[in-house]
């Protein structure tokens, strides 16, 4: 079927040059934000803002990743313990609604809350002179991760470039003015600098002449404030005449002027607040502060392309494209802009690298981006779904590196979670719910409708088991076991039999959010939780063989492995997602979560060639469920319809997905309103439409629409260590090359047909047709 050849075909990187030109990978606007969702996002993993681009006001609303409510507690209930015998007697004896119950009186984590991530404050740049502009341009680099903004007042043409550097770790902000033509004083300008903020806090001036917004975080429920935060504003380079006053910076005359924001809090760990956020903002300062600001911007860019420049795309073009971009989304028709779905894949991978950075926190529902004290849902870790799909797209991006804030969670959790599995479950190893936030908490939350969920860490646990497979790396697999091997001796601890099956099931559970009878979710074995710890128990089985170690531990999991209840087919040829066949008759037939169908996506337990009848379970549940949904599910049932290799329905659901309903202004996902794993979900689901390397091989083009008949792909991974470019005309492959391990075997499918290659020499092996 394939003709192997032995060099990389020049034509696989024919169009990569011309990928990233400025309207391609360029977010732009015709007029200023008038509302958070419209301003345009900036973030170095730690610190990031939303760019409004205001003429007479221009609004920088900040957030640095530490800045929480409350601090460390501990929240577990005193009385669980004793309560959870007579929870798990109820839930097996049928009495679902009692047991709810006793897990709300006795059960549930103390405080009820989590703690809400919050925002710094803003900072405003104020301009003089008159209002009335022309020639008006806001616009976000994707290439760059630069924002900019430009107009032009009477003779005067006024531009500014922000970024978020990760190199200096500072935001910086460039102002210049400038006449049309030659003139003796146009050109110039004058402005103010303010900043405010929600948080308990006051502003100063420095005798640095910083600007300095200082304050403490708020409390939360029962638990109190514990940080301290600063932000400091420093004008590093201007031609101007610099003066300040209690409270602000002025800058008069000026034709540049080169801004830096740091930020810092007092957080050193989840359970450590004694860190000094002005000697930090100090030494950042000082260090970027002798720097120009082409070296600034410089670094910044090349530090941020060793990541983005890793991935092209090319899905066709169209004129829409030179529409502005909340038009392009207002037109809600991506089929007459494909190059819309390529903006969008390439948006979430920003994001990514803006939000997740090695040393600093994981992602969060909001990514990095939060204008108040509460946002929605508090804008915590909900390790249910969303924390998870925040990072569906990092390995298969070539972002592996931004998974690591998950990591340092996942080992934060172990601890944390450890004094949670002894006090409320008597048991060993480690246990998270669906929730966690800064301080770690472990603990159900929320309310026995969606908090007594025992499984988000060994969800969270896949990530560390997916990175692996992306990047076959032994030592990482030794760090990453032991965290894996403590969630699943919790479960080893807890696991009870089925009275009716003789199945291990976990109880007290529920199947996340969804009520099997009207407000009752309390179950035992939900099908996500069987899936969930069969594949923990797999990961930690194959980990242990690895890396020689474990071999009674192992044993006791293959044993309780094979006794998990299976996956079963309901009455309606659905996926059954409990044990009993309730799905007929729960309240809502189509709920946002799908939680039943991890095994298929993100999981491989189910596989469309290895366990066909499970598929038609799978797809017979997405038919119920519908396509119409919140904006991370509408994500879910994308990927998971591409994984069914169904290329025009993926494609109905992306379209959903990218309209002015489930997409804001500036490419946010609406869930509504904002939350961030919709974006990642969505880059997830294309990548999923083009590239998929579960079940021990790598298909190419598995579902790609006929909406997308010609483009191109460079950079994809594959598991098994794999990078993957391919191009397409006519909606049939052109040519392909996969690069790994000199030497290696891999397992190639096309067009329904597999083939077996070896890469060569050089890694690589190539194909056309």
């Amino acid at each position: 079927m394939f003709r192997q050849i032995a060099n990389h075909l020049l034509a696989a990187v024919s169009l990569t040059a011309g990928l990233h030109a400025a309207d391609s990978s360029t977010l732009w606007y015709r007029h200023p934000a008038t509302q958070w969702v419209e301003a345009l996002p900036i973030g170095n993993g730690r610190l990031g803002a939303m760019v409004f681009g205001g003429m007479q006001m221009e609004r920088l609303q900040l957030n640095e990743d530490t800045l929480w409510g409350g601090g460390p507690y501990d929240p577990a209930n005193p009385a669980a313990r004793a309560a959870l015998p007579k929870i798990r007697q109820l839930i097996a004896a049928g009495e679902y609604a009692k047991a709810q119950d006793l897990e709300q009186q006795s059960f549930m984590a103390v405080p009820e809350r989590e703690a809400p991530y919050e925002t710094v404050g803003d900072l405003l740049i104020t301009m003089s002179g008159p209002e009335a502009a022309s020639r008006y341009r806001r616009e976000l680099s994707l290439d760059r991760a630069i924002a900019r903004t430009e107009f032009q007042i009477g003779g005067t043409i006024y531009a500014r470039e922000c970024f978020a550097s990760a190199v200096d770790q500072v935001i910086v902000v460039r102002l210049t003015s400038r006449a049309p033509t030659p003139n003796a004083y146009s050109g110039h300008m004058s402005f103010t600098l303010g900043m405010q903020s929600q948080e308990p806090s006051g502003i100063t001036v420095g005798p640095q002449g910083d600007l300095i917004l200082h304050g403490t975080n708020t409390g939360f429920d029962t638990v109190p404030s514990a940080l301290t935060f600063e932000s400091r504003v420093r004008i590093v380079q201007t031609d101007g005449t610099v003066t300040t006053d209690a409270a602000h910076i002025h800058v008069a005359d000026a034709t540049s002027a080169t801004i830096l924001i740091a930020a810092a809090t007092s957080f050193q760990r989840y359970d450590d607040v004694s860190g000094d956020p002005t000697a930090r903002n100090l030494q950042t300062l000082a260090a970027a502060q002798h720097k120009d600001y082409d070296a600034l911007r410089d670094a910044h860019i090349a530090d941020y392309r060793r990541l983005f420049g890793r991935v092209a795309i090319d899905l066709g073009h169209s004129a829409a494209e030179q529409l502005p971009t909340d038009e392009r989304i207002r037109v809600g028709d991506p089929a007459r802009d494909p190059a819309l779905a390529a903006l969008y894949f390439q948006y979430g991978r920003y994001l990514l690298i803006s939000s997740s950075r090695p040393g600093g926190q994981a992602a969060n529902l909001q990514g990095l981006w939060n204008d108040g004290l509460y946002p929605p849902w508090g804008g915590k870790y909900t390790i249910n779904i969303n924390t998870e799909m925040n990072y569906w797209p990092a390995e298969e991006t070539n972002l592996a590196e931004c998974t690591e804030p998950l990591f340092t969670l996942i080992d934060d959790l172990s601890h944390t979670g450890a004094k949670m599995a002894r006090d409320q479950y008597g048991a060993g190893g480690w246990v998270a719910h669906h929730n966690t936030d800064l301080w770690r908490a472990a603990g159900p939350v929320d309310g026995p409708l969606w908090g007594v969920w025992p499984c988000g860490g060994a969800w969270l646990c896949d990530a560390l088991w997916e990175h692996y497979l992306f990047n076959p790396d032994p030592v990482f697999l030794a760090r990453a076991y032991p965290l894996m091997k403590g969630a699943a001796q919790f479960f080893l601890d807890t696991l009870v039999v089925d009275p009716k099956h003789g199945w291990l099931v976990d109880s007290p559970s529920l199947s996340p959010e969804h009520e099997h009878h009207p407000g009752v979710t309390a179950a035992m074995g939900p099908t996500i939780d069987e899936q969930i710890i069969r594949d923990l128990f797999n990961h930690c089985i194959a980990s242990a063989r690895i890396l020689g170690l474990d071999a009674d531990f192992t044993s006791k999991l293959t044993a309780a492995r094979d006794r998990l209840a299976p996956n079963q087919i309901g009455g309606h040829g659905q996926l059954q997602e409990w044990l009993e066949d309730w799905d007929g008759q729960a309240p809502e037939q189509q709920h946002r979560h799908v939680s039943l169908l991890y095994g298929f996506y993100p999981s491989d337990q189910i596989t469309l060639r290895g366990t066909p009848k499970l598929v038609a379970g799978v797809k017979k549940t997405l038919e119920i469920r519908g396509d119409l949904s919140t904006g991370w599910a509408t994500a879910w049932r994308l990927n998971l319809w591409a994984r069914l290799e169904d290329p025009e329905h993926a494609y109905r659901v992306l379209a959903n997905l990218l309209g002015p309903e489930r997409t804001y202004p500036n490419l946010f996902d609406a869930h509504p309103p904002f939350q961030i794993d919709g974006n990642f979900g969505g880059t997830a689901g294309i990548t999923e439409m083009l590239l998929q390397s579960q079940a021990g091989e790598i298909e190419l083009l598995p579902a790609l629409p006929r909406e997308w008949p010609v483009g191109e792909v460079h950079g994809l991974r594959a598991r098994g260590g794999y990078t993957v470019d391919m191009s397409w005309r006519d909606g049939q492959l052109t040519s392909a090359t996969i690069r790994g391990q000199p030497g290696a075997k891999v397992k190639v499918r096309l067009d329904g047909l597999e083939s077996e290659m070896t890469l060569a020499a050089d890694g690589s092996t190539s194909l056309s047709r």
